[in-house]
């Protein structure tokens, strides 16, 4: 039996994707088990099958789970939780449940697709052909689990944990997570970030301020790292359009099809607007981004003011304008293969590891005319980071080479993760911490971001823990 609470991070530990981390508390002398978050690793194939495959834990001996938002290093292994034995309630705000099922379904088909592709012209796939990791069935079963709940409203996990949702800014839906936990008659309060967003990014609210809590789980995607400034952002985009028009090119964007290309697909609506770009086809070649953009009109209520005024109170749909066309078939977006530029094409996945993209990228990337746009992270060892590693000349896709001939420009003022004032700013404004846990950060960020905890805040203890850690609190 324990003797105190543990935390134990079960992925994005010392790197940034599978999000997954486990707290062990004693209620009433009785072990509780308690998930925050049962994300999807992605890097380098084979070992992120692995990975993605298994637990380190019993999935069934799980007692609750808590969601902070619907990208799939966050939820995309949830279908192997249920399929493994899992069978209790997943807490999460009514906006990620909705795109939790879109998410969910598109993973598990694309899963599907893949294994069949790496079969039939590769001899083998990622699970060696025993099956993909999931279906679109087991997604169907998954859901069955998933309760949707308000933000600033405080709910039942278990007897004896409660939990309350708050604004994270990251994506719609998108919530830190308190929780108060009553361990042998004493009151933890535990904070978890989620996904930390950013203060004036399109269409969504700003992070809400995190109460006071003892404990703080804290992301650290961009530990040691200023973005750009929000508001040149859309310069920059224009810049790249007209510039690839002039050359008749085509310009790619791998962008996650969740808040990503709804935010850019909003950014090229008010460059339309304002007749600041070419009049040039914008193709969203995603049924997913479809599908999700479908949940955003949805749910107003997490927008903005800005979307409100130059959008809602006009009764336009910010998503939609006399220069974009959403693909639905594969043979849609086959034909824009010998579609000539210019032409803006959008696909995901956003880190080009799976989706369209890649189709795109082999057909396009040893075109010198052509721009492939990165407007989010990419992970270490995926194709998205290879691509726009400035030492690369060669990248391989579906197992052949290509040469990267392409310009490459990465604007990374439209990230959707806080950056290295924001983590600093959320650690030193929440009240009552004396132990930071950091976790989904690479190394590189980490450190120096908890450094500068300890240099500003001596009296918190900052943990970077390793996969499995057991960290008693």
């Amino acid at each position: 039996m324990l003797t105190h609470m543990k935390i134990i991070p079960h992925g994005a530990a010392l790197e940034v994707t599978g999000s997954c981390h486990e707290i062990q508390v004693e209620i009433d002398g009785v072990l509780k088990r308690i998930l925050l978050d049962c994300g999807m690793f992605q890097g380098h194939r084979q070992e992120s099958a692995v990975k993605n495959a298994t637990f380190a834990f019993e999935p069934s001996e799980i007692d609750a789970m808590i969601l902070s938002h619907a990208h799939s290093d966050h939820v995309g292994r949830v279908p192997v939780l249920s399929k493994k034995g899992f069978n209790a309630k997943i807490f999460c705000t009514y906006a990620t449940l909705d795109l939790a099922d879109v998410m969910l379904q598109d993973s598990g088909f694309i899963n599907e697709k893949d294994e069949e592709y790496f079969c039939k012209y590769l001899a083998k796939s990622m699970m060696e052909c025993e099956g993909p990791l999931y279906t679109q069935d087991d997604c169907t079963e998954c859901m069955k689990h998933f309760t949707g709940r308000n933000y600033d409203e405080w709910f039942d996990v278990i007897p004896g944990i409660k939990a309350m949702f708050i604004e994270a800014g990251h994506i719609i839906g998108a919530a830190m997570v308190v929780l108060e936990i009553m361990e042998n008659g004493t009151k933890r309060m535990v904070g978890f970030t989620g996904d930390l967003g950013r203060n004036m990014l399109p269409i969504i609210k700003d992070p809400a301020p995190m109460p006071e809590v003892e404990i703080l789980i804290c992301e650290s995607t961009y530990g040691n790292r200023a973005h750009e400034d929000i508001q040149t952002a859309k310069h920059a985009l224009r810049e790249v359009i007209i510039r690839t028009a002039k050359r008749g090119g085509k310009v790619l964007i791998p962008a996650f099809s969740l808040e990503r290309t709804q935010e850019i697909v909003y950014e090229l609506h008010v460059l339309w607007d304002a007749k600041d770009i070419p009049a040039i086809p914008i193709v969203i070649d995603s049924p997913l981004a479809t599908k999700v953009t479908e949940v955003f009109m949805k749910h107003p209520e997490f927008y903005d003011k800005e979307m409100y005024d130059n959008f809602l109170s006009k009764s336009h749909n910010p998503f939609q304008f006399s220069l974009v066309r959403y693909t639905q078939s594969t043979e849609e977006s086959k034909e824009l293969n010998g579609t000539p530029g210019p032409m803006i094409i959008m696909a995901g996945s956003g880190m080009c590891e799976a989706g369209r993209i890649r189709h795109h990228l082999k057909n396009e990337i040893e075109d010198d005319r052509n721009t492939i746009l990165a407007v989010g992270f990419m992970a270490e060892n995926t194709l998205g980071r290879r691509i726009f590693d400035s030492e690369v000349t060669e990248v391989k896709i579906f197992d052949k080479i290509y040469q990267k001939k392409a310009e490459t420009v990465y604007i990374n003022a439209y990230s959707g993760h806080a950056d290295m004032s924001d983590l600093d700013n959320l650690v030193c404004s929440t009240k009552g911490v004396k132990k930071v846990i950091l976790v989904h950060g690479e190394e590189a960020q980490m450190k120096p971001f908890a450094e500068r905890i300890k240099n500003v805040c001596k009296d918190i203890e900052v943990i970077m823990p390793e996969r499995d850690q057991e960290i008693e609190v």
